[in-house]
């Protein structure tokens, strides 16, 4: 099960990485209600597990799934152990302008009007949110019904910590 889905991402990255990206298709603008997966373009990362991107010519706030970075930017809240350091690793991986997937679980939105999703970078296929996780910029975080991947973030946060990576060392005590 888990390679076929390995062989359906890759191919849906292979597909959105060779189509014509100067006129994006009606089908990869993202709207309220709208359902399914969307190719993107990085505009900013906000902080370690969210970021402003762009959907044909639109531009949304997205909320990494499964996972959470300390805070850095949350209003009338002193920075997180870690926070800086997640947050400056998610704008290495994530530049502006770079390629990605995001992939749908069963909410589309939080609370607070934000999309929600598990991001790909589109050059490679890296699933952004396990490898903030496995490399201790993130821990796992899940709201269920939106549990697709919990068990690969478990894992990658297992490793981690046992490790002793990344806020794991930083933050510990």
């Amino acid at each position: 099960m888990r390679r076929a889905l390995v062989l359906c991402v890759a191919a849906t990255l292979l597909a959105a990485c060779t189509s014509n990206t100067s006129s994006p298709s009606a089908s990869s603008v993202v709207t309220a209600g709208a359902v399914g997966d969307s190719n993107a373009e990085v505009v900013r990362v906000v902080d370690g597990d969210t970021i402003v991107a762009r959907f044909g010519s639109t531009d949304e706030r997205v909320r990494f799934l499964g996972m959470n970075t300390p805070e850095t930017v949350k209003p009338n809240s002193p920075v997180d152990c870690f926070g800086p350091e997640a947050s400056a690793y998610t704008k290495s991986l994530l530049p502006k302008g770079t390629k990605i997937l995001v992939v749908r679980d069963i909410e589309p939105r939080d609370d607070y009007g934000r999309l929600l999703g598990y991001i790909y970078r589109s050059s490679d296929a890296l699933f952004v949110n396990v490898d903030l996780v496995a490399k201790g910029y993130a821990t796992l975080l899940t709201h269920p019904p939106n549990v697709a991947h919990v068990d690969e973030l478990k894992a990658a946060q297992r490793a981690a910590r046992a490790a002793k990576v990344g806020l794991w060392k930083a933050c510990a005590g």
